[in-house]
């Protein structure tokens, strides 16, 4: 019941919830009830609707202050590091940018833009983008009004909101999501996304390094091995918070 709630923009009525659960009515009535008692739910009685309580805010809360993502994403972060021999990051959906939260170094790192606390305009690197493929047209369109919103680091890149939605879709039919040079010159980066329960992007593995590329004609390596490493490591850190695809 708190799932379902969770994951509808408003208060819904007992009715719809049991239907959509497949619950006897007298069976929700009375669980609600219970989380109610609790303070999970507060019925709106006005409104004959139910929608979730304090208590599931301050159960929420003190799991964002246990911070759980990066606590769990650490050790994976570094058995990638180990694997790929590059830079590994954890970032997050900021509005418009891509908030990196975690760093993992080889024995010898590389300087690099994305530390921690460090924020991109999402477009442009791959573990923004993977996070941008996955969601409604509706929200990218928000958050890339015009061609004002296209920030251009490097002359590479998507400079609109058509050549954006184009890549996006390349990209999450392809699996994986890639960056040469946008953000730093002589730079690539590989991503993949992680997913909450309710199937939503909720951050990005990425690993960048090293790689030269002199002109456009150069570029256009996916690199699928490691983009697999990658893949691997975000699908686990999706399994680790329950969430799914």
């Amino acid at each position: 019941m708190l799932r379902l709630l969770s994951t509808r923009p408003g208060p819904m009525s007992a009715a719809t919830i049991a239907r959509e659960l497949d619950l006897p009515r007298s069976t929700a009535y009375h669980l609600l009830a219970e989380l109610a008692d609790a303070g999970f739910v507060t019925h709106l009685p006005e409104e004959r609707r139910y929608g979730l309580g304090v208590a599931a805010f301050e159960l929420g809360s003190a799991y964002l202050r246990h911070d759980p993502l990066e606590r769990l994403a650490r050790p994976l972060l570094r058995r990638l590091v180990d694997r790929v021999g590059a830079t590994a990051h954890l970032g997050v959906l900021h509005g418009a940018e891509a908030l990196y939260l975690l760093r993992e170094q080889p024995r010898q790192p590389n300087t690099l833009v994305s530390d921690v606390g460090v924020r991109l305009p999402a477009h442009l690197p791959a573990s923004g983008r993977a996070m941008l493929a996955f969601l409604l047209p509706a929200q990218v369109r928000a958050l890339f009004p015009g061609v004002g919103s296209f920030v251009d680091r490097t002359g590479r890149g998507p400079r609109d909101l058509p050549s954006l939605r184009r890549l996006l879709s390349s990209e999450r039919q392809r699996g994986w999501f890639v960056e040469d040079g946008f953000v730093t010159a002589d730079f690539a980066s590989v991503a993949a996304p992680v997913f909450d329960h309710g199937g939503r992007p909720i951050a990005a593995i990425s690993t960048t390094f090293r790689h030269v590329c002199p002109d456009a004609s150069a570029c256009g390596t996916d690199w699928p091995e490691v983009a697999a490493e990658v893949r691997r490591t975000a699908e686990e850190l999706t399994l680790r918070i329950g969430g799914h695809r």
